[in-house]
């Protein structure tokens, strides 16, 4: 099969010997040519220090096919800071899928601790097909870059068109690669960028997604994996249709968890004093927005909209501000004159925005996981139409929203199938126990399936990613990466 004999290409790069000692011409890496790569490292920007230098690597486009056509990864450097102690490189992955990581050395460096800084050079890379390695794009337009379609009977038929248009639309543009487009063969790209750099192994920091594709890269690569961490798993199992569904339903307890924090706090958000009233308050101001939607800050809020910031509410207080804001400007009082308990920051651009495609990240990301996990999305549209009543009823906040109707229905199979997460593989596995993206179960999952792993927990840990925000994470992270050493047992921070 194409899977075990590219494993065995890449796990290598020299060539096989014979018995008598002399080389096997027979079995001649054909990757031998991409790990001896000399890449021409260059200063990346003049705003970050000289020592960050950026690069492009060519890889197989189809690791089948070594010879045909290839594709190009971007590839960052930040040196380490300690020579004479320097241990190898960290390479580092942002989630996604369809995250750029070419900036993660900087950004994600400045939350590593001094003495990691010391003995890794941090390599980011852009994933192929994200950002600035060969991106891909299909032309979408803001709208049908939109995922988030709330079910109607009125609007599902809409909804199947959307889905097949995106799907239909990156066939078009894209064609063949988008097969190619895989977690495992960015993990394979890894792997090159390891030989290219002339290391034996890398350690790794992935987040999210990142998760997935770390530990992917460790069931390919078991001999090649030194220190891993991921941040915020995800459930390698459930990894495609089910990780949406996943999110709706732990929705449900984050929201309660906000309706008993907030009733304590009624003097300063109005929202009720009990978790009951507080829940009433929240679904009439829903109801009045799916009447009359609500202008706020330039945006006018239906009750799906508001529906849709469903991940909010694993922040207690920026929630509770958030609908009170709401609230308020529903009963068209305008906004708190003392600017209110806390306001939300604005979103920022993404990274991938520059010299890429408008749509890149949408269309890597729809690529990367509709290869991935084809086969676990329903052909038939009825399905999605009953699964999204059945689990709105369930989980009202946001069930049909994760169970509705996605462009995977109409994807084609990516070129081979998803890889099975188990073993013996020791890594350090970071969650936050009021996760909205990846919830703790997924963690805990992952931690599972990795059996030589240690998990640290961030009890009452809010949001999305651990590292940089809780200290007793961020030791047990620098212990493992400087020393090697995991945790005896499983930590709560």
């Amino acid at each position: 099969m194409i899977v075990g004999v590219v494993t065995a290409l890449l796990s290598a790069v020299t060539p096989a010997t014979t018995a008598s000692g002399s080389a096997d011409p027979a079995a001649t890496d054909p990757l031998r040519p991409y790990a001896q790569q000399a890449p021409r490292w260059q200063r990346c920007d003049a705003e970050h220090p000289a020592t960050y230098t950026c690069a492009t690597l060519k890889v197989p486009l189809d690791y089948g096919d070594p010879g045909g056509r290839t594709t190009q990864i971007a590839v960052s450097r930040l040196e380490a800071t300690d020579v004479a102690g320097r241990r190898g490189v960290l390479l580092l992955n942002p989630g996604g899928p369809g995250g750029p990581g070419l900036d993660l050395p900087v950004s994600v460096g400045a939350d590593l601790p001094a003495e990691v800084r010391g003995r890794y050079d941090l390599i980011g890379f852009d994933p192929r097909g994200v950002g600035r390695s060969s991106p891909v794009g299909c032309g979408l337009t803001a709208e049908e870059q939109d995922l988030e379609r709330p079910y109607a009977p009125g609007t599902f038929a809409k909804d199947v068109e959307w889905a097949r248009t995106v799907a239909a639309k990156c066939r078009a543009a894209e064609g063949d690669r988008l097969r190619h487009l895989t977690t495992r063969n960015t993990a394979r790209d890894m792997d090159l960028v390891r030989a290219v750099l002339g290391e034996e192994k890398i350690s790794y920091l992935g987040f999210s997604y990142g998760t997935y594709l770390g530990a992917v890269y460790a069931q390919m690569f078991p001999r090649r994996t030194d220190r891993f961490v991921l941040d915020s798993a995800v459930d390698p199992a459930r990894y495609g249709r089910g990780m949406f569904q996943d999110m709706a339903q732990r929705a449900g307890p984050a929201f309660t968890r906000w309706t008993e924090w907030t009733a304590l706090r009624h003097a300063t958000y109005g929202l009720g004093r009990t978790p009951a009233e507080v829940r009433t308050t929240f679904w009439d101001l829903v109801a009045r927005a799916d009447r009359a939607p609500v202008d706020h800050d330039g945006t006018r809020f239906t009750g799906d909209t508001i529906r849709a910031r469903r991940a909010e509410f694993s922040h207690v207080r920026r929630a509770a501000a958030w609908v009170a804001e709401l609230k308020r400007a529903a009963e068209g009082g305008g906004p708190d004159p003392s600017g209110g308990p806390e306001r939300l920051p604005s979103p920022l651009p993404p990274a991938s925005a520059r010299d890429v495609p408008a749509d890149n990240e949408a269309a890597s990301a729809w690529a990367v996981l509709c290869a991935d996990t084809r086969a676990s999305w329903p052909r038939d549209p009825e399905r999605y139409r009953r699964d999204a009543v059945r689990d709105k009823a369930r989980h009202p906040l946001s069930g049909d929203f994760e169970s509705g109707i996605k462009p995977c229905a109409f994807w084609e199979p990516g070129s081979e199938p998803r890889t099975t997460v188990a073993g013996e593989v020791p890594a350090l596995i970071l969650q936050n126990e009021w996760d909205p993206a990846t919830p703790l179960a997924g963690g805990r999952a992952m931690h599972r399936a990795l059996r030589g792993s240690r998990m640290v927990t961030v009890a009452g840990g809010e949001g999305h990613i651990v590292n940089g925000t809780d200290s007793c994470a961020d030791e047990s992270v620098a212990l493992y990466l400087t020393t090697g050493r995991l945790p005896a047992k499983d930590l709560t921070c």
